[in-house]
């Protein structure tokens, strides 16, 4: 079963620091796009970051530029999501995604609609 499953999210004071990892299984990832997003209750989910096939492109948010890190280990077979400077707005459940549907892709999409497979989410709470 082809699938994606995040993990690391929690409670954290802000300033504080989270990593998410997002481990994928059923087949290899290391051609495609990956990407974070993540939805705050009562709005749409949206673009958190997201990292093309090779590594060497990556996109954020401007709410999130210079705070978070995308990362993958495709010896792993997972991507990261290092989040420094935690703020309160930065609560919402964060979802891995994937594009699976292109390969080798030089720039990877930053909209929902061009990631087709998703984890679950892990919640990410930040009190001030």
């Amino acid at each position: 079963q082809v699938q994606l499953v995040e993990s690391g999210g929690g409670s954290v004071q802000a300033g504080g620091s989270l990593r998410l990892s997002c481990a994928a299984s059923g087949r290899t990832f290391s051609s495609h796009a990956m990407g974070w997003f993540r939805q705050a209750p009562g709005k749409e989910r949206e673009f958190v970051a997201v990292i093309n096939w090779a590594g060497g492109v990556t996109y954020y948010t401007n709410s999130v530029k210079g705070r978070f890190t995308i990362s993958r280990d495709d010896a792993k077979n997972a991507v990261y999501l290092q989040m420094n400077s935690l703020k309160p707005e930065d609560t919402a459940v964060y979802y891995c995604a994937a594009d699976t549907t292109k390969s080798y892709r030089p720039y990877p999409g930053t909209s929902t609609p061009e990631y087709d497979l998703w984890g679950q989410g892990t919640q990410v709470t930040v009190s001030s």
